[in-house]
């Protein structure tokens, strides 16, 4: 019960603004730290009775020399001071060990792994929300990265500062007052290395700080340039560049080595700097301590304090040493994770948009532009009506915009000039998840999630029932394979997973899976993209039934190179360089002998099913 109360201080999925976190290290770091004050509130406190503990215990020590040497014999000593063992006995049997273990709750149970998983938790939500040309300037691998070292690192020094604080505060503070006690002089050593010690590490964490952004980034490219080369494993087999890879990851493994090289030459000199200083402060206390003594100005368990105190503050000091160095460098690798997360959302709702409602699925491109932020090109000035249950073709060259068409009615991009309405809607004006869930498409390449095909079939509908999952399987034709998929771990059927992009399956087996997700998810209108190219075409005649079921009572758009239900659509609409050039039925086309006649013409195949 204990364990679970600290457990559940932090809140690890609590929802923030949604707004782009801070793009200041310093501001970045107080919007997550300001969600669970009252934890570190309470460790801060929690610190600083503990280093009062400890100070307790040495000033004690120089007491208890001074009270057995003033005695006369062991039994007055504990008549005398019974009462004083007592208290002493009760602070380091009782009190220490309650609060060391309060603090080690909220550091362990509390803190460590409810502050990650918050920052973790609220960047993965902030990014998810990112355009595709987000996640096409980067590496996958490297955002992931980014995402789970950067709660880490935040977490890290945080807890470091805290701890460090009060240890410096308190030591520092109470030895002063403690010498000052005994006698003014022993606090002028004190007070020299106190000195250079924050002149120190003033020269040298900065260059620890600088170098660890670098580091950093150059950690982040070699685990890009890695997992670029694990994700494309079979591109790399395929062209036996095993080498080539090798390079490619070496160039980057070396500029690491090198960053963290450059950082130890800062490290290494600090240490050095430090165990110095430290060496002159003990020697310099106790030779003076003795000295006082030898005069007759202190007393032995004075003698006895100030070097236990100083011997202790040299092994904090170097303690504080590290714990400064990792500050710095986790504070590197939050201001390099920063600058994946603490991007703009290029495509945003609007604010008080509207959940789009699709009652007949009409589809209009008004006065069209867009140019991928390159001034011309793609599409200009382009105008489409498509009616209600209609179903059009895109057909053109390479490069001719059929993509982009489809991807600025999924609004994954944002309009240049014009408007795209749904039922006379503008696809601007409506939030973005409702605009995506009411039109489902199958692409040329398909990409399966690295779960279980229930789970690949369910991101269709989520709360489908494996009849409906089965159902959908056979209109798709892939009731005939999934029963015998079977993964490393012995799972069977819906529950063996596909491996990464579904790499475990044939071309067609993803394609046919899919279908199937598109099928349940029965959205109004719906997109082709090449959507029978990975089948063969046995497999593609004998789906052909499924995708006329599929495109029943909704609005279709289908691109199309090779396409065997092109023939059957309503009309044919030609792109070219970002304009319709040509638009009316397959034979009404080849008469007029333009673009798609020729186009045509240098088709091996033609298409399935047409006269």
């Amino acid at each position: 019960m204990l364990f679970r109360y600290f457990e559940q201080l932090i809140d690890i999925f609590r929802t923030d603004s949604g707004e782009m976190p801070p793009t200041h290290v310093g501001r970045f770091y107080l919007h997550f730290l300001r969600q669970v004050w009252p934890s570190l509130l309470a460790l801060l406190a929690v610190g600083l009775v503990v280093a009062l503990i400890e100070v307790a215990l040495f000033s004690f020590l120089g007491r208890l020399i001074d009270l057995a040497k003033d005695s006369g014999s062991g039994s007055a000593f504990f008549r005398a001071h019974s009462g004083e063992l007592i208290w002493m006995a009760v602070v380091a049997l009782l009190l220490r060990p309650l609060f060391n273990g309060v603090h080690d709750l909220l550091v362990h149970q509390t803190i460590n792994p409810g502050l990650p998983t918050l920052v973790r938790w609220q960047n993965h939500s902030y990014v998810l929300k990112q355009s595709m040309g987000f996640f096409q300037n980067d590496f996958a691998g490297r955002i992931a990265q980014r995402i789970m070292h950067t709660g880490n690192s935040l977490r890290d020094s945080s807890v470091q500062a805290i701890d460090s604080l009060w240890h410096v505060v308190v030591y520092v503070i109470s030895s002063l007052v403690l010498f000052a006690e005994a006698d003014w002089r022993l606090i002028v050593p004190l007070l020299l290395w106190v000195i250079g010690y924050i002149a120190a590490l003033g020269y040298f964490v900065p260059r620890v700080k600088q170098r660890s952004v670098v580091a950093s980034e150059a950690r982040s490219k070699l685990m890009g340039r890695i997992v670029d080369g694990y994700t494309n494993i079979t591109t790399l087999k395929l062209f036996a560049h095993t080498r080539l890879e090798q390079g490619y990851a070496r160039e980057a493994l070396q500029d690491l080595t090198e960053q963290s090289q450059r950082i130890g030459r800062v490290v290494t000199s600090m240490d050095f700097t430090i165990t110095v200083m430290n060496g002159l402060l003990i020697t310099s206390t106790t030779g003076l301590a003795l000295w006082l003594w030898s005069e007759g100005l202190i007393s032995v368990g004075a003698i006895a304090l100030a070097t236990s105190l100083v011997i202790r503050i040299n092994g904090m000091a170097e303690w504080i040493m590290w714990v400064v160095n990792g500050i710095f460098e986790n504070i590197g690798t939050v201001q390099d994770g920063m600058r994946s997360i603490a991007q703009p959302h290029s495509v945003l709702d609007r604010e008080g948009a509207q959940p789009l409602q699709v009652t007949r699925g009409e589809v209009r491109f008004e006065d069209v532009h867009f140019h991928y932020g390159k001034g011309k090109g793609v599409i200009e000035g382009l105008d489409l009506h498509i009616r209600a249950g209609e179903k059009i073709g895109l057909i053109g060259p390479s490069g001719a915009g059929k993509s982009t068409l489809v991807n600025l009615l999924l609004r994954l991009y944002d309009l240049e000039q014009g408007r795209i309405l749904i039922d006379g809607q503008d696809i601007a004006e409506v939030g973005q998840e409702s605009l995506r869930a009411q039109i489902g498409m199958v692409t040329q390449d398909t990409s399966l999630l690295h779960r279980s095909i229930r789970d690949n079939l369910r991101y269709g509908k989520p709360d489908a029932s494996d009849a409906e999952l089965w159902d959908a399987a056979r209109k798709a034709r892939a009731d005939g394979f999934i029963p015998q998929l079977a993964d490393a771990q012995g799972r069977r059927g819906f529950d063996a997973h596909v491996g990464e992009r579904g790499v475990k399956l044939s071309g067609g087996q993803r394609q046919r899976i899919a279908i199937a997700r598109v099928l349940l998810k029965d959205a109004p209108i719906l997109i082709l993209d090449e959507a029978t190219s990975a089948l063969d075409s046995e497999v593609e005649a004998a789906i052909q039934e499924s995708l006329e079921t599929l495109m029943q009572g909704k609005t279709v758009i289908a691109i199309a190179h090779r396409l065997s239900t092109i023939a059957r659509m309503d009309r044919l609409v030609v792109l070219d360089q970002g304009r319709i050039v040509e638009s009316g039925s397959h034979a009404q086309l080849l008469a007029r002998g333009g673009l798609y006649a020729r186009l045509w013409q240098h088709q091996t195949g033609g298409f399935v099913g047409v006269e």
